[in-house]
């Protein structure tokens, strides 16, 4: 049978493909297959689906929608992100070196320097906004370049393509934590890249209600080494966490692209405030890298940003700490919105001469941005910029 599915719209795709009706009670909600074992026909003659640390049906109708959005060969999900991201790592070998961008997730940063050091795996954080430093990072050992595009906390923009390019001349793979900017916004496997990653547990489910992570690769080899790694480890997503995230994929790009419009309305209000001294966010031409996103991210810039504030740590908590709209917790992604300190929160497993060296100052405050009004979002911050005392 011809596959139509390819001609259809992403928002089409996000609710048809992978999501096929219940043959058997014509639902038009694929049921939840919370099975740990599948009956076999015969000894030894594998059926589609076994055990469900191998496959599962639930998670293969998620793990297939999202690669058909992310145009890829194929998808796997996991228990997390970074039980995705670790999958990668494992590609690795002992005397490999990492070049990672020096604008990334706090945990991802974690991993790398406490967790795969212990392996043998060297890394090296670099500015890949700058292809001339990313190319000096490189030595014969580099294996993986890893990537963030936008950027955690401070929504550096990469040029994806040009770093991939650079990449694959070296020899190297090229994975990167889309997370952020969803396939809503950007598809690097387009742009070159070998393997996406995000944290299902962000804008692809989008309700703060499952945790999740998925890999998505264009390589049929690749991809088959990954799933290698997931079975013999069992970093797996449940069923019940694949049902919901599923359910998040069908309004996606209705969520991402009008929390993006809120959050570029929040970025101007922020940046013409006194009080605050930067604002991180790629739609704003100030940013510098505003024409990179402009030509890689489609249809918006995303609805995280940062800002930072001249004063002291303690008068930045406060901030945090006063908003009632904007809720003070880590993670991002979901339909209400978030306030946090990186510092002290989401990247607070950063060595703090690291943290600091790479931008990341005590003044800065990282916001998640969700479905809520925008003037109430915006009052919500004026509040708390108010109440909190001038240093």
């Amino acid at each position: 049978m011809a596959d139509h599915s390819k001609n259809w719209g992403f928002r089409t795709r996000a609710v048809h493909v992978g999501q096929t009706n219940d043959p058997t009670t014509g639902a038009v909600v694929p049921p939840l297959h919370v099975a740990s074992t599948f009956v076999q026909h015969h000894a030894g003659e594998w059926r589609e689906f076994d055990y469900s640390r191998s496959g599962n049906p639930t998670r293969k109708a998620f793990e297939t929608t999202l690669a058909s959005l992310e145009a890829g060969c194929g998808a796997l999900a996991f228990a997390s992100g970074m039980a995705a991201t670790h999958c990668v790592t494992m590609l690795l070998e002992s005397g490999d070196h990492v070049v990672a961008g020096a604008d990334i997730y706090g945990g991802t940063y974690r991993l790398l320097h406490k967790i795969c050091s212990r392996a043998g795996i060297e890394v090296t954080l670099v500015d890949t906004t700058d292809l001339a430093k990313l190319e000096a990072a490189f030595t014969p050992r580099t294996k993986l370049v890893w990537l963030e595009s936008p950027g955690n906390p401070l929504m550096s923009i990469t040029d994806i393509r040009a770093c991939a390019e650079l990449a694959h001349r070296r020899g190297a793979l090229v994975g990167i934590d889309s997370t952020f900017a969803t396939p809503v916004l950007t598809r690097p496997l387009e742009l070159g890249v070998d393997v996406v990653m995000h944290s299902a547990t962000k804008y692809l489910g989008g309700h703060s209600d499952l945790l999740g992570g998925a890999l998505v690769v264009a390589d049929a080899d690749l991809f088959k080494r990954l799933y290698f790694t997931q079975n013999a480890t069992g970093a797996v997503m449940g069923p019940f966490e694949a049902f919901l995230a599923s359910r998040g994929l069908k309004t996606l790009e209705l969520r991402v692209r009008e929390q993006s419009r809120t959050a570029l309305e929040l970025a101007k209000f922020l940046a013409a405030d006194r009080r605050v001294a930067r604002v991180f966010y790629p739609g704003l031409p100030t940013h510098r890298g505003h024409e990179v996103a402009a030509k890689q991210m489609q249809g918006g810039f995303g609805a995280m940003l940062s800002f930072e504030l001249a004063g002291d740590f303690a008068q930045t908590k406060q901030v945090c700490e006063s908003t009632k709209l904007f809720q003070l917790a880590v993670s991002l992604g979901a339909v209400e919105s978030l306030i946090e300190q990186p510092a002290s929160m989401s990247h607070a497993s950063y060595d703090k001469a690291d943290r600091l060296k790479h931008g990341i100052t005590d003044g800065l405050i990282r916001l998640s941005v969700g479905l809520e009004n925008v003037d109430d979002l915006k009052r919500d911050l004026d509040e708390a910029l108010t109440a909190a005392p001038r240093g």
